[in-house]
């Protein structure tokens, strides 16, 4: 007789789990967004890096005013 009623007990879809779903879209988005960010920044360090190394440089091939100064008051 169980079985009988077995028969006509409705069995429930399988409904995806919307909200994993929506977490799992989120957190993905969020770490492209965190990449992309942190990639803006290494090449803007970079690009930084670089105009700095050349300021240097140019520092380097110009003339010390402060040096001179310093020498002609040891005189």
């Amino acid at each position: 007789m169980s079985q009988e009623f077995h028969a006509y007990i409705p069995t429930i879809p399988q409904v995806p789990n919307l909200f994993a779903t929506r977490q799992l879209a989120f957190e993905f988005r969020r770490e492209v967004e965190y990449r992309q960010e942190f990639q803006d920044y290494c090449q803007w360090y970079a690009q930084t890096a670089m105009q700095h190394q050349q300021d240097l440089q140019k520092m380097r091939g110009e003339s010390n005013l402060f040096r001179w100064f310093l020498g002609g008051l040891g005189r």
